[in-house]
């Protein structure tokens, strides 16, 4: 099963639809949403919406930090992501606060683990951001391959037999091979709001039987919803991060 896996896609309709266009063309079979639908963009209740239609057909969807903040949870963040979930809140319908108010904190296919952030403590939100915090995630869950998002750049950590992690930055459209004998974890770049230094959406395909993992990009109108972010009187500084990548 060829998987498609998109994360953090943070209310940026252009970005998710640039993703979406290219998994498609990749003919996967099952789409997986790591979280955070909505949270800093411009178009929270049509992405909520697409990606709604997404799972009615059989997409999986997690829930993320942000799309808990929109729909009441308390969350610690920063005060221009505070300021982008209060502008966020009432932009959502009531069918798409139910919708993300019911999403789960992990999901499996096979032998592989989705959740939004760290797996050993999901609803506290820990990011991913090393060695060790990929040691923290893997000791905590008994599957071969985890994937996870929250980090926003993208990473691939595997335990070996010693009990070793070892960190490996991945190329883009270069798959990487997830060894059996290994155990393995994946953190998702973003769709909505990359953080590691390029401004196309990042996401990722999953071939559950010859366990090939590759990073994809996809270009799109990143200047375009940059402008929309400050029509809708949203922290500039969310528009400066989809130009720069950061």
């Amino acid at each position: 099963m060829l998987l498609g896996i998109i994360s953090d896609v943070h209310a940026n309709e252009l970005a998710l639809d640039a993703s979406l266009a290219a998994l498609e063309r990749l003919k996967v079979d099952r789409l997986v949403v790591l979280g955070d639908v909505v949270g800093y963009g411009p178009d929270p209740e049509t992405v909520t919406q697409r990606i709604a239609g997404l799972v009615s057909q059989g997409a999986v969807c997690l829930m993320g930090n942000h799309d808990a903040a929109a729909v009441g949870a308390k969350a610690s963040m920063n005060d221009t992501a505070a300021a982008a979930i209060a502008w966020t809140r009432p932009r959502l319908s009531e069918a798409s606060r139910q919708f993300l108010s019911g999403l789960p904190m992990t999901a499996t296919i096979e032998d592989v683990l989705f959740v939004h952030a760290d797996a050993s403590h999901p609803a506290d939100w820990i990011y991913v951001l090393d060695a060790a915090s990929a040691m923290q995630s893997l000791l905590a869950v008994k599957a071969r391959v985890t994937f996870c998002g929250h980090v926003h750049r993208p990473q691939v950590y595997c335990l070996t037999a010693t009990a070793k992690v070892i960190a490996h930055t991945p190329v883009t459209g270069t798959a990487v091979p997830l060894s059996p004998q290994r155990q393995w974890l994946a953190v998702a770049g973003a769709v909505g709001q990359p953080r590691d230094g390029n401004p196309a959406a990042s996401f990722m395909t999953y071939d559950t039987a010859t366990r090939d993992l590759t990073f994809l990009r996809a270009t799109y109108d990143y200047k375009a919803t940059a402008q929309r972010i400050r029509d809708a009187g949203l922290p500039e500084r969310l528009a400066e991060r989809l130009i720069n990548g950061t």
